[in-house]
């Protein structure tokens, strides 16, 4: 049995209330969970920025590359 079904087996024997609290609960650690992932991206996204524009791809012969 994995967390899930656990769950649901505690769930369905208690009140309405009570398991709709429980589904609220589950919604907002869900929500939480979103927020911070997307913290996290705009945070990595923000450090990429600071090095936009400072790469200069040039093309290389790999040929070239073993004579140095």
């Amino acid at each position: 049995m994995n967390i899930a079904e656990k769950i649901y087996e505690t769930v369905k024997t208690l009140p309405e209330q009570t398991a709709c609290e429980v589904l609220h609960f589950a919604e907002s650690l869900k929500a939480k969970q979103a927020e911070e992932e997307a913290g996290r991206r705009k945070k990595a996204l923000a450090t990429l920025a600071k090095f936009r524009g400072r790469f200069n791809a040039e093309k290389f012969n790999r040929e070239d590359c073993y004579d140095r």
